[in-house]
C-alpha cells in the first residue's frame, strides 16, 4: 500500500467547531439567533472606516497591514487605561486563545475549564496534545472551588469564560479574584472577557487589574460581540510583557487586516454605540427571560444571563428540538446544544424586539400555552 501522511492522534481527537447556522434545513435564510452576533450591527463610524479602510498613501489592498496593530494597541490603551506594549491583537479572540495553550502546555500537560464551556477550550487544548480537564460546575456557573481541587501538578493553563457561552452565567469580581488566587503562580489563568462589555461597567476591570499585577493572568476580549466587528475577525489580549511575548512569536506575522485594525479604532471611539448596545440587551434579555418565566408551568425555564444570549431549557431532548425546529419553521435559527452536554436546551441571541416577541410567542405556541 502506498504510504500516507499520518495524523498526530491528539488531533484526530478533535471534534471540530461547529457555527451557529443562519439556514434552515432546506436552504431558507433564517434571522441569526444562533450565533450572538450584535442586533444593532455595526457603528457607523466603524462603517465608514471599513468603507475607507485604506488611505491615500498606501498601496491599497497589495500593501500588508501595520503587523503590530500599533494604533488600535494605542487606542485599547487608551479607552481601558493600560500599557500598549502589554497588549496583542489577534484574528478575533480564538487565535489568542488557542495560542496560549499552545505557548504553555503540551502533551502530558493539563487544561482546565468548567464543564459547559466555550468549546474552543477543548479544541485548543487537543490541538497541542495537551489533555481537556472538565471539572463540574454548579447551577450552570463556574464553580470556584470544584474547579481549584481539579488543579494537579499537571495542570498548566485555566480557563475561565466570565460570561460564560453557552450558559451565559457570571462570576462577581471577588470569585474571580478567589480563583486566580487559589493558582499556583506557574500556572496561566486565561480570563476570556468576549461578552465583558455587557456587564455593568463597574464590574468590568477586575480582569485588567488582576493581569496589571501578576504575571500568570491572561484577560482576552474581542470586537466580534458588542462591537458588532465578527467579520472582521478582531481580538486582543492584555497580560503581563512576559506573556504577550509569548503569543507575539507565535501568532501570524499579519493576523489582523488593515480594514480590521481601522475599524476596530474607530469603533472604540464610539463608545455611544456601546452604551445602546449594552442597554438595548439588558431590555430586550430582561423582557425575554419574562416571558420564559410565564411559560415555567409548561416546562420551561432560563439560566440567568449576564451576556447577549439566554439559555432556555426545555426538560428534555425532544422538547428541546421540537422547539429548534418550529422555530426554524417561523425564519429563526437558534442554537441547539447536545454536544456541549446540554440536549435539554437553546441557546437563543438576542436580538431585535420584534423577533425576541415573535420567538416568545413561538415558543408559546409550541409549548402548548397558547390562551
Amino acid at each position: 500500500m502506498t504510504a500516507r501522511p499520518r495524523p498526530k492522534e491528539y488531533v484526530l481527537g478533535i471534534h471540530a467547531y461547529v457555527p451557529g447556522k443562519a439556514t434552515a434545513a432546506d436552504g431558507r435564510p433564517l434571522v441569526k439567533l444562533s450565533a450572538n452576533e450584535n442586533p444593532l450591527g455595526t457603528s457607523a463610524a466603524a462603517l465608514d472606516a471599513l468603507r475607507n479602510a485604506r488611505g491615500p498613501d498606501t498601496n491599497g489592498a497589495a500593501s500588508y497591514p501595520d503587523p503590530d496593530a500599533k494604533a488600535l494597541r494605542n487606542a485599547l490603551g487608551q479607552l481601558h487605561g493600560l500599557d500598549p506594549a502589554r497588549i496583542v491583537c489577534g484574528t478575533g479572540s480564538d487565535e489568542l486563545l488557542n495560542l496560549a495553550v499552545q505557548g504553555f502546555a503540551g502533551i502530558g500537560d493539563e487544561v482546565l475549564f468548567a464543564r459547559h464551556s466555550f468549546a474552543v477550550y477543548d479544541i485548543a487544548a487537543r490541538r497541542c496534545g495537551a489533555e481537556p480537564v472538565e471539572v463540574p460546575d454548579r447551577d450552570f456557573r463556574a464553580d470556584v472551588d470544584a474547579m481549584l481541587a481539579g488543579v494537579t501538578q499537571r495542570t498548566r493553563v485555566v480557563f475561565l469564560a466570565n460570561p460564560n457561552n453557552p450558559t451565559g452565567t457570571w462570576l462577581p469580581p471577588s470569585e474571580v479574584e478567589r480563583l486566580h488566587a487559589g493558582l499556583p503562580s506557574d500556572v496561566l489563568f486565561v480570563l476570556d472577557e468576549a461578552y465583558g462589555e455587557y456587564c455593568d461597567p463597574d464590574h468590568q476591570r477586575v480582569g485588567f487589574d488582576l493581569a496589571s499585577k501578576h504575571d500568570n493572568v491572561l484577560v482576552t476580549r474581542t470586537f466580534s460581540k458588542i462591537y458588532g466587528l465578527a467579520a472582521e475577525r478582531v481580538g486582543w489580549a492584555f497580560g503581563a510583557p512576559e506573556l504577550i511575548d509569548v503569543l507575539n512569536r507565535t501568532r501570524g506575522p499579519f493576523n489582523v487586516t488593515q480594514s480590521g485594525q481601522n475599524a476596530a479604532v474607530a469603533a472604540l471611539g464610539d463608545q455611544d454605540f456601546v452604551e445602546r448596545s449594552r442597554t438595548h440587551n439588558r431590555a430586550e434579555r430582561d423582557r425575554f427571560v419574562e416571558a420564559i418565566t410565564a411559560l415555567g408551568n409548561h416546562g420551561l425555564s432560563s439560566v440567568p444571563s449576564e451576556a447577549n444570549f439566554v439559555l432556555v431549557r426545555f426538560g428534555d431532548e425532544a422538547a428541546a428540538a421540537k422547539a429548534r425546529d418550529a422555530l426554524a419553521e417561523a425564519g429563526y435559527a437558534v442554537r441547539h446544544l447536545p454536544g456541549q452536554g446540554l440536549p435539554d436546551a437553546l441557546r437563543i441571541t438576542i436580538g431585535k424586539s420584534e423577533d425576541m416577541a415573535r420567538v416568545a410567542d413561538v415558543l408559546k405556541q409550541t409549548c402548548g400555552a397558547r390562551e
